[in-house]
């Protein structure tokens, strides 16, 4: 059964004691509001915040803690590496592979996080997969073969009762942190094409029951548009999830 997902990605940004009043007011608002309870919602920090931040999301229905990346080995000599069973050891549920500053900055390949996807599940973890295309292959139309390529490299050598524990995050590399937002009809499209690969390779079970999330400048102000198309599922929040209001105005963007 597909699941309505907000996920907040706070990247390298907030120190502990600016971390920790931000989580706690996220965690109040939401507590004051019962709209969102059916919302699985999930705060990715860096890592170091992990622990603490499971701590404090205790006693809030469907609160969960993610990590925004993790290494592709179990163990051993991979000075500064954080393996999926660490992360999983502090309290986290999910963790964000494949995100497009990884791809670019630090230049993981599909068979990389293919790796990574594989010992995520290992430890019983739920990877949410970011795929999307950048400005130039946009406008050259080749949008659909690169997010095809990034699914099936990286993903199609799963089963289908693995792949079915997936979370796809579709995030236009040029709508990222650049104020420029996909339009519903863009998003819509876009997702509806990753649905239908899918259920090219697995079935329509498997693709009506995978949760397939908006990521790019996805705000308080576009998100009830974006939520009521019917291929997407929720967003993967960067920006606007630093500030308290905003993200949970987002949580409460899903059509009723």
């Amino acid at each position: 059964m597909r699941k309505k997902i907000v996920a907040g990605n706070w990247k390298m940004n907030k120190t502990y004691s600016e971390a920790v009043p931000l989580m706690y007011e996220i965690k109040d608002l939401l507590f004051k509001s019962s709209k969102s309870e059916s919302v699985i919602k999930i705060i990715a920090p860096p890592y170091l915040y992990i622990h603490d931040f499971h701590e404090t999301s205790k006693g809030l229905k469907n609160l969960f803690i993610g990590a925004q990346n993790c290494a592709y080995e179990e163990s051993g000599a991979y000075t500064g590496e954080i393996s999926a069973s660490m992360i999983k050891s502090v309290g986290a549920n999910y963790i964000i592979i494949g995100h497009s500053e990884r791809r670019s900055y630090y230049k993981e390949t599909h068979e990389d996080l293919k790796k990574k996807t594989d010992i995520t599940l290992k430890h019983g973890l739920t990877p949410i997969f970011c795929i999307g295309e950048t400005k130039e292959k946009r406008e050259s139309n080749e949008h659909f073969n690169v997010v095809e390529a990034q699914i099936t490299d990286s993903l199609f050598h799963l089963s289908a009762e693995e792949f079915k524990k997936i979370v796809l995050a579709y995030e236009p590399v040029w709508a990222i942190g650049t104020g420029l937002t996909a339009s519903s009809a863009q998003a819509q499209e876009m997702h509806h094409f990753i649905r239908s690969l899918i259920e090219k390779k697995y079935g329509s079970g498997v693709s009506s029951d995978i949760s397939i999330l908006y990521g790019g400048s996805c705000n308080e102000k576009n998100a009830a548009e974006l939520f009521a198309c019917p291929d997407v599922d929720g967003g993967l929040i960067g920006g606007a999830a630093l500030k308290a209001k905003e993200f949970v105005e987002i949580i409460h963007s899903f059509p009723k």
